[in-house]
């Protein structure tokens, strides 16, 4: 594993001397500044700090329990994690990430957002990266790459349900076109009349984004009623990518809150209807900046040695990109989410596709990840898979063509629990996160995983009652 040191460079490039300073500036002082932790599950958490005191961010840094990171998705100590009150429940000391300081445009009072990460005290007087702290497990993979010679460039892709608020306690929300009582289910793909019936809204969540300088590029209608689809630019900086999809979520919930609805990237909302992905598409550039994918031969070569690391590792890092009891929902055949590990040209039924597109564009597209799941895990799962197939020259199955779901490939698993205990038992997750990670991480998705087959559900109280 990378040093701290390493991982501290990975983190984040120099960082100005007065970056708050510097916004003061231009936008004046907040009246708040939201710092923003992501935890395990990419929840955001953090504090509101006086706009008056927002200088003290960059120098003393911004004091959370390091036990942040033992939470489960409700927000509650998971005490078999062994790092909470046992532990005396310390402080980390949490640091600005250089760039993410930024405007509030939904806010309506003045404030400014800056994303945060996590160290913890080394006993020395110094700090060092807390291993729990998702964005130091996809820094130590930039930084394993970055040795080899090579840069990830990304790109992620975010779909997400516009819905109505439910209808009280317990209430089951509609998504903003409700279905027809008469005729076949209403799936108006890439509908412009759908962009148009939220054009309000949707321009407001491009303006947004571009007061944040987040670089969005294009929204569509999905798949469904009331679904849509934000692109995000490549990013040659693949630390500010995941960063990127974390405060695009934000976003886009933020705009919706506002005009009276709520953004859902939960994987699937509906069973009628198309589940919600998260699409990432990664190539590697060499020293001199060029895509190392499409060096002629070598470049062929060193695709195929990372497509192939990525099917080797896909079953025990799936948990990172289907993180959640209802993400399994959404593998199901003929869903545009993949069912198999398996990959191809062209072919949006595996799950790793190559897309069309000449020399400089060429990449990998990783298909599996839900809209939910933690963007700084799934980079962190796809590049220590792209890592393990190019250090062992890992030469990949042949490429699926047509219909995938109808071919054969090794199937993903369509329950959390098998997903949980491959990770656990994984020696390669041992090998590229650490097994304090491996462990703590199983641990909360056990747990969460035992939440839901605790609880009995309507249809059994209907049926068996």
């Amino acid at each position: 594993m990378p040093e701290a040191a390493d991982l501290a460079a990975a983190l984040s490039s120099s960082r100005p001397a007065d970056e708050f300073g510097a916004y003061v500036a231009e936008h004046g002082t907040p009246d708040i500044v939201e710092v923003l932790l992501p935890d395990t599950h990419g929840v955001l958490r953090g504090k509101w700090i006086p706009g008056t005191a927002g200088g003290k961010i960059w120098g003393d840094g911004v004091a959370i329990p390091l036990s942040i990171f033992g939470l489960d998705i409700w927000g509650r100590e998971v005490e078999e994690t062994g790092i909470h009150i046992e532990t005396g429940d310390r402080d980390g000391i949490c640091r600005p990430v250089a760039g993410t300081l930024k405007p509030v445009p939904w806010s309506p009072r003045p404030a400014a957002q800056v994303l945060i990460s996590m160290n913890e005290p080394d006993g020395r007087g110094g700090e060092r990266p807390w291993d729990l702290d998702p964005r130091h497990k996809l820094a130590a993979q930039v930084a394993r790459l970055a040795a080899r010679g090579l840069h990830p460039c990304v790109a992620f892709e975010l779909e997400f349900y516009l819905i109505k608020p439910a209808p009280g306690p317990g209430g089951v929300p509609e998504p903003v076109f409700p279905a027809s009582a008469n005729g076949p289910a209403r799936q108006n793909m890439y509908s412009m009349s759908d962009l148009d019936a939220y054009a309000g809204l949707l321009h407001e969540i491009r303006e947004a984004a571009r007061i944040q300088g987040l670089p969005a590029d294009t929204v569509i209608s999905e798949a469904a009623p009331g679904q849509y689809e934000v692109n995000l630019y490549h990013r040659t900086d693949a630390m500010a990518a995941a960063d990127d999809a974390i405060l695009l979520r934000r976003l886009i919930d933020g705009v919706a809150r506002k005009h009276g609805l709520r953004a859902s990237f939960m994987p699937k909302p509906f069973l009628d209807f198309a589940g919600s992905g998260m699409h990432v598409h990664v190539s590697l550039a060499d020293r001199s900046g060029a895509n190392a994918f499409g060096q002629g031969e070598a470049g062929e070569t060193l695709l195929r040695n990372a497509a192939a690391g990525m099917l080797a590792t896909m079953a025990d890092t799936c948990v990172f990109y289907v993180p959640s009891y209802n993400g399994f929902r959404r593998l199901v055949p003929g869903s545009y989410a993949p069912t198999s590990v398996s990959w191809g040209f062209d072919n949006r039924a595996v799950a790793v596709r190559v897309p069309n597109g000449g020399p400089k564009a060429r990449r990998l597209e990783h298909r599996i990840a839900g809209a939910d799941a933690h963007p700084h895990l799934v980079l962190a799962g796809i590049l220590a898979g792209m890592l393990e197939g190019i250090e062992k020259g890992l030469e990949p199955p042949a490429p699926l063509t047509g219909n995938a779901y109808e071919q054969e490939a090794p199937l993903l698993s369509y329950d959390m629990g098998e997903a949980v205990r491959r990770f656990a038992g994984s020696e390669f997750v041992g090998r590229a996160f650490g097994a304090q990670y491996q462990r703590v991480f199983a641990i909360m998705k056990e747990t969460e995983l035992l939440a839901f087959e605790r609880r009995i559900n309507l249809l059994e109280y209907e049926t068996y009652l």
